[in-house]
């Protein structure tokens, strides 16, 4: 088991400011405070349940679980808890913005396979609204989407007015995977170079922002990260025969990055480099140079009321058939 005593105990320390601030202006009734503060903490959960991707092989098999070693390390593990929360709370004040604003933008995450581009956007997401920040992830072209315009199928998700747009792997397939492994040919490759830089003035010239990211890890990281997956029964669907195939040809997907970036780093859209070896320094270097990109500012909001529940005289809930329930098993 996680020792989760010395994480909530960081998680409160963290959260309590926000708390005791939103808590004004409530009545004061300890008991309700106190759950209004248990329910705040059980939001955190999930963080938790993403660290537990971050375990490593020997975390796995060990009868003891993930532990932390040494004060070093739970300083180390309290100081990033913290500066993550503090920057999603920096996104939910960007995520106001964009919808205030009706700004629309463009976030490109590219990098090698198991370079963390997931994690990161999956803290990014974490506590934003959906229907503002949401990811695109587009699995291999049909045969169908192989006969358009190469762009046509991303252009289906791009953001309006208001929105947020992730994307999870992009056009720049063609230069990387598809390149590598020969699934387009030389003049399509050439021609995807001639058309993206266009392709990108045009999306900036229309109001959106685009910002492009590498994550860059070093070949002995990658090979670690593999062999994490392939022991970990949790992760290994995340291993397709592609990403085998990607190991083996390290030097053919360098060059094909080192000519992608060269030819498409355009002022309108330049690249940013991620050093993506340790993965948490990852995530708040990316997530804090995000925000730094985006002229946003904290939008005032109308004080929440929570109105009182009307109740009639005549008003009986009914009782729902036992054989409908979900069995307590827990």
């Amino acid at each position: 088991m996680i020792r989760r005593a010395h994480v909530f105990r960081t998680l409160y320390w963290v959260f309590t400011p926000f708390f005791q601030e939103s808590a004004v202006g409530l009545p004061e009734q300890p008991d309700l405070l106190k759950r209004i503060e248990r329910e705040i903490i059980d939001g955190f959960d999930e963080e938790l349940e993403l660290e537990i991707e971050d375990r490593t092989h020997e975390d796995i098999l060990s009868p003891e679980g993930i532990h932390e070693s040494d004060d070093a390390a739970k300083a180390e593990r309290a100081a990033y808890f913290k500066e993550l929360f503090r920057l999603q709370a920096e996104l939910v004040k960007l995520q106001d913005w964009v919808a205030a604003t009706r700004r629309k933008a463009i976030v490109i995450f590219e990098g090698r396979d198991a370079a963390g581009k997931g994690g990161v956007i999956k803290r990014i997401t974490q506590r934003l609204n959906p229907r503002v920040c949401r990811t695109v992830a587009l699995p291999a072209p049909s045969d169908r989407e192989r006969t358009q315009w190469y762009f046509q199928r991303y252009v289906a998700h791009l953001p309006a007015a208001g929105e947020i747009v992730l994307f999870d792997r992009s056009w720049y397939n063609r230069a990387g995977v598809e390149r590598v492994m020969g699934f387009c040919t030389d003049d399509e490759y050439e021609e995807f170079f001639r058309s993206v830089p266009e392709f990108e003035r045009m999306l900036v010239r229309s109001g959106i922002q685009l910002i492009k990211y590498w994550f860059s890890i070093t070949d002995e990281e990658q090979e670690l990260r593999f062999l994490a997956r392939i022991h970990d029964p949790l992760k290994q669907w995340k291993l397709s025969p592609m990403d085998l195939e990607s190991r083996r040809r390290w030097e053919e997907y360098t060059l094909a990055k080192e000519t992608m970036l060269q030819r498409t780093h355009i002022p309108e859209a330049p690249w940013w480099l991620v050093n993506a070896v340790d993965k948490k320094k990852a995530r708040l270097n990316c997530i804090r140079h995000l925000l730094s990109l985006m002229d946003y500012q904290e939008i005032d909001r109308t004080e929440v009321e929570l109105p009182d529940r009307e109740r009639h005289a005549g008003y009986a809930r009914h009782a729902l058939p036992p054989e409908m329930m979900v069995p307590e098993h827990y």
